[in-house]
């Protein structure tokens, strides 16, 4: 079973960049779909970028489209999330997470905190 242990997370100011960084382990990785996904307080867990196994298809949330990037490196087993002119709503634990049939894996979670 494919274990994930995402990385990157942090205070930062509105309009700054951050990248998340998630390792996987205990699992063929190109055989996964991979994705990322939020959860702000008081909220549901919601998608916001994912990749096919290849990573020539990505599909993102309106709310990131044109400042959000997801890739992956099969070589490395992990899978990234740029994330450009952040914004105080972008604030969220984010999950790395990994799909194959039915079935999904969740990393921790890592904090992403904006701040005006």
């Amino acid at each position: 079973q494919i274990q994930l242990v995402e990385s990157g997370g942090g205070l930062v100011q509105s309009g700054d960049s951050l990248r998340l960084s998630c390792a996987a382990s205990g699992g063929t990785f190109s055989i996964y779909t991979m994705a990322w996904f939020r959860q702000a307080p008081g909220r549901e867990r919601d998608l916001v970028a994912s990749i096919s196994r290849g990573g020539s298809r990505t599909t993102y949330a309106d709310s990131v489209k044109g400042r959000f990037t997801i890739s992956r490196d099969n070589a490395e087993n992990r899978v990234y999330l740029q994330m450009n002119s952040l914004k105080l709503e972008d604030t969220a634990v984010y999950y790395c997470a990994a799909s194959l049939g039915s079935s999904w894996y969740w990393g921790q979670g890592t904090q992403v905190t904006v701040s005006s």
